[in-house]
């Protein structure tokens, strides 16, 4: 399939959301499978106990990982339990952070909220900044000039792509990006998501995030150690790698510009930790169709609607097999992208919301 968009501004300010915007791209009508209302009701249903059980195992995970990586630090005994920190920090935050946000997670709002905070200093993100960056990649997913979360744009950047498992460029960019908010400077794409009222809220969010850097950085010079960054701020390099891993598959090599989140979301079956560390993300098709679900309904709601989505890809590995030939072609023609084909007992595409599509 080919898209008709000839040149690609993915800046929020510039041609690429002038575009969307006459096209009627932004904020408009998606497609949803049809799930009858009292079940949706009950899939929507909120819960304190499985949000809890989940979050004390992930947190006691990562106190007792990084009680190890600090008893053994100066021997290699030390690596395995960094290896689990790090994924526990760097990885997992990411799941429990997006949930949060959402406020889906827990049924008690505060809990969504202190999680939440956590997570997104984990992750080096402005809580304010990308609670409302968050909020329009659902409004406008994958809408080029609109949605300020597209990972890998096209012609995709594949040494980016390879940087960030390492959580380079992202934690550079994360740092600057904390630096500038404390200093009360935000960008035009910023603004253009993030309203008026929320902007100092968002200073001083950055404001301690930079604080406590601050702090650790200083505590690691007086020790004369790494230990202190190996537990706060590192592990959001070294223990990205799974939530690059799962992340890219979300959109990957899938269409632009369409109104349809089967066509430009993919559902991948995992293995439980993957799924444990991603909080059920995997079945992101139906998250995107259903935001307001919690992620320990997602299973039964993929059961309810699976005869309207694309057939999911089996694995991870089966997912790349994928991504990442349609990547390569992209380098050469950035037009190429993955076209989701549904099974016969599918509702078909609704032509009318896909204006830049050609068959």
């Amino acid at each position: 399939m080919l898209d008709r968009v000839d040149k690609r501004d993915y800046s929020l300010t510039g041609e690429g959301a002038a575009r969307a915007v006459a096209l009627g791209l932004a904020s408009a009508e998606w497609y949803h499978s049809d799930v009858d209302r009292k079940t949706m009701k009950a899939l929507m249903q909120r819960s304190d106990a499985a949000a809890i059980r989940d979050t004390v195992i992930w947190l006691g995970l990562l106190v007792v990982a990084g009680a190890g990586g600090v008893y053994f630090w100066g021997s290699w005994w030390c690596i395995p339990f960094f290896f689990v920190y790090g994924v526990l920090y760097g990885s997992a935050s990411d799941a429990r952070w997006h949930e949060c946000g959402h406020g889906t997670a827990f049924r008690t709002s505060w809990m969504n909220d202190v999680v939440y905070q956590i997570a997104s200093f984990m992750l080096m993100r402005n809580p304010v900044n990308w609670r409302w960056s968050h909020a329009r990649h659902h409004t406008d997913t994958i809408i080029v000039g609109r949605d300020a979360e597209i990972a890998v744009m096209r012609p995709p950047d594949l040494l980016k792509v390879v940087l960030n498992v390492f959580g380079i460029l992202d934690v550079y960019h994360s740092l600057i990006g904390l630096v500038r908010n404390a200093l009360g400077r935000y960008s035009a794409d910023e603004r253009d998501y993030i309203p008026e009222s929320e902007i100092q809220k968002g200073v001083r969010a950055a404001r301690v995030h930079v604080l406590i850097y601050i702090a650790t950085i200083a505590a690691a010079l007086y020790l004369q150690s790494w230990l202190p960054l190996m537990l706060i701020g590192l592990p959001r390099m070294y223990g990205c790698w799974h939530m690059i891993m799962t992340g890219l598959l979300q959109h990957g090599g899938l269409a632009e510009n369409v109104l349809d989140h089967r066509l430009n979301s993919r559902t991948v079956y995992m293995n439980p930790i993957s799924r444990f560390i991603y909080w059920n993300m995997n079945y992101h098709v139906e998250h995107h169709m259903f935001p307001m679900v919690p992620y320990h309904a997602l299973p039964e709601l993929h059961r309810l609607i699976k005869h309207d989505l694309p057939v999911p890809n089996p694995s991870i590995i089966h997912a790349y097999r994928e991504v990442i030939p349609a990547w390569l072609r992209q380098l050469r023609y950035e037009d190429y992208f993955v076209k989701r084909e549904l099974p016969p007992t599918a509702r078909p595409y609704r032509e009318d919301l896909q204006p830049n599509l050609v068959h």
